[in-house]
């Protein structure tokens, strides 16, 4: 995510909650907000003028940082939307996370419009088992919530491989 992407985003989620800033501070057109708010609906009016953003998240974790590269990881793979790297307990000899650079908690928070992304995370898997000899095969795993194993609250899917899989996983 780009510090431009960011940074409209953190002023949409700002003028998404309905406070009268100014203008000025959003780095907004000055006729896109009304001086005075006389209503909720003239902000509501305002904010969908502006261009389509998905609303930023107000979690912070540990990929949203590894995603801005405030913190190292090994990363083998990146594009606009997704970001792949080394996962940092490993449980097989290769073990990759693949996650969308989109703040989405978990795969039981992703909506019907998020459809595009979805199948570009699974071609981003496809793409990164290729890049690292995976012709043997490989596991693709999604936890989602705690039940399901889910210990960062980002949306990943592991790819596993180099060596045998063994079933049942859990």
């Amino acid at each position: 995510m780009t510090n431009e992407y960011r940074e409209r985003q953190e002023k949409l989620f700002l003028a998404s909650s309905f406070s009268p800033l100014p203008s000025l501070l959003l780095g907004l057109p000055s006729n896109l907000f009304p001086t005075s708010v006389t209503s909720v609906t003239s902000v509501t009016e305002s904010v969908a003028e502006l261009p389509s953003l998905t609303p930023m998240t107000t979690q912070e974790t540990l990929f949203s940082k590894i995603i801005r590269k405030e913190i190292p990881a090994d990363i083998v793979y990146e594009d606009d939307l997704a970001l792949a790297f080394r996962d940092i307990h490993p449980q097989a000899p290769v073990h990759i996370l693949v996650i969308p650079k989109q703040p989405i908690a978990k795969l039981a928070d992703a909506e019907s419009e998020d459809h595009a992304l979805m199948g570009h995370l699974l071609l981003t898997v496809k793409r990164v088992a290729e890049q690292l000899g995976l012709s043997n095969g490989y596991r693709v795993v999604i936890n989602s919530g705690s039940d399901g194993g889910q210990t960062v609250d980002h949306l990943h899917l592991h790819i596993l491989g180099g060596r045998q899989m063994k079933w049942p996983p859990g």
